[in-house]
């Protein structure tokens, strides 16, 4: 059996496990949110969506090294209480390949510096610029160089 994470704590919220599928689902869903929020001039929370979008893939990532590693977190999974893209790449296993790639690629090294900015305390914010909600979801899509053309080869 596949790894899963529970989700939807709270009042009144039943307990959901979440599998890999169901985390890059949310990962496609948050990114079109955040391309029609963005359409909609409503870039505060078009860049909050793109940024959780990035949250949903490490955590795929991170279940795929628990299938591949068998590798178990303690405390039913806590990784799923952390939103850092930086602490979720070390979860995941990949901050060696990181590295790497951030020393070998600058266009790359662009498009993660812009990802890793990104905090879920945004979800507060108001007055994020346009350019900035664009950048980060340029950052997420550019192809070859984007932070979805490299975590693909992980989830």
């Amino acid at each position: 059996m596949a790894p899963a994470a529970r989700v939807g704590r709270g009042p009144g919220r039943r307990l959901r496990r979440m599998n890999r599928a169901d985390l890059l689902l949310m990962k496609d869903e948050r990114l079109a949110d955040a391309q029609a929020l963005l359409a909609a001039g409503r870039w505060a929370f078009a860049y909050y969506t793109a940024g959780y979008a990035v949250e949903c893939a490490l955590k795929s990532c991170v279940l795929a090294r628990m299938i591949h590693t068998g590798a178990v977190f303690e405390d039913k999974l806590p990784v799923f209480r952390v939103h850092s893209p930086d602490v979720l790449v070390g979860l995941s296993g990949l901050r060696d390949e990181l590295n790497r790639l951030l020393r070998s690629n600058s266009a790359f090294q662009q498009n993660w510096t812009t990802a890793k900015a990104w905090t879920e305390e945004s979800r507060y914010v108001t007055t994020t610029p346009r350019a900035t909600a664009e950048k980060l979801i340029q950052a997420i899509t550019e192809e070859p160089d984007g932070v979805f053309a490299w975590l693909r080869q992980h989830w």
